[in-house]
């Protein structure tokens, strides 16, 4: 096999892969598992998210990825180097050529530690591009037009809101309120309100079944946790409405994100705005009632992206298409 175009969606939560011509070949969560005393990796991806708050002390299960940007360089490097060798196998003749996107206000220093971890990883040439323009291409939108498009990417460590015209972006930001957030507001809603201590991976199944950022009918579902006054296991039932209460107070960061874009948005933009609504992308989009709430209070229509999980993976991808085919400079985004 040749060389070929790789898009990589580097997230706090997930990694996904897409390769041209065959789609969005990997999805995997961004943890990696090692040894503590000889640093060798362990296991990566699934694997390793299962022994998260399981292992041993001399074993460490990690996310190399915190609020959107690299925690851990060496980390990161071989996960990636692990997922790009599972989603092409070792048969390219030659190195590919691989985009891989960064939230809308990285510095410098963290845009290039990015495209380092590419290189060190095996790529012959990299391109590094901002969330919402990633998000942006792989929801269908074609950016390259003067008009004005909104998206809001809510990935798992940041929120990235983007008004963008004529392939680049003129207004946009970029808040560490997102999915990760969600599961911690809900650990700490366990923790006050019912004296419950529970992992992340309860706090995500909790937002994911009965997560609401809306009025829902109400549904419910059996939690287990640590008692924190007898240190014993404990079964409670949780509703939607408290995970209405828990939520409210990220849900609202990200209401006001878009709230702020808007504002200083151009006003020929901002109406172009208001007749094609809002896009959402990214899994914490998939929180119930988030687009009724922007809704609500922006009096623009918003929708949920098909595929929204994947679409910065695809847009990454085919963003390498409109480099190679003149639709966009490569010299904004190298």
């Amino acid at each position: 096999m040749l060389g070929t175009d790789i898009g990589i969606d580097l997230g706090t939560a997930s990694i996904l892969v897409y390769i041209k011509g065959q789609g969005t070949v990997l999805k995997e969560p961004s943890v990696v598992a090692i040894n503590k005393e000889t640093r060798k990796l362990l296991a990566v991806g699934e694997e390793a998210r299962s022994m998260l708050g399981r292992t041993p002390d001399n074993i460490m299960a990690i996310r190399p990825m915190r609020e959107g940007v690299i925690s851990d360089y060496r980390t990161t490097e071989l996960m990636l180097k692990y997922f790009i060798n599972k989603a092409v196998g070792r048969r390219l003749l030659r190195k590919p050529r691989i985009a891989i996107c960064v939230p809308s206000n990285v510095t410098e220093v963290e845009r290039r530690a990015v495209k380092d971890a590419a290189l060190q990883a095996g790529a012959r040439e990299v391109f590094v591009i901002e969330e919402p323009i990633a998000a942006a291409i792989g929801a269908g939108i074609d950016i390259a037009r003067a008009c004005g498009s909104m998206v809001v990417d809510i990935g798992g460590g940041t929120t990235d809101v983007a008004v963008i015209s004529l392939g680049n972006t003129v207004e946009s930001t970029s808040i560490k309120v997102a999915g990760d957030t969600f599961d911690e507001a809900i650990i700490r809603y366990m923790r006050r309100k019912h004296n419950i201590l529970i992992g992340e991976r309860t706090a995500e199944d909790l937002k994911i079944n009965v997560g609401t950022a809306y009025p829902r009918e109400t549904v419910t579902m059996d939690v287990r946790g640590r008692n924190l006054v007898t240190g014993l296991p404990k079964t409670i039932t949780v509703s939607s409405d408290e995970m209405q209460e828990a939520l409210q107070e990220s849900v609202m960061a990200v209401v006001d994100a878009v709230h702020t874009v808007l504002e200083k948005t151009p006003p020929e933009l901002a109406s172009d705005i208001s007749d094609r609504g809002i896009v959402m992308t990214g899994g914490g989009c998939l929180l119930y009632g988030l687009d009724k709430l922007l809704v609500e209070r922006t009096g623009i229509n918003a929708v949920i992206a098909e595929d929204a999980i994947s679409c910065v993976a695809v847009g990454t991808g085919k963003y390498i298409e409109f480099v190679s085919s003149g639709a966009l400079s490569a010299a904004d985004y190298s």
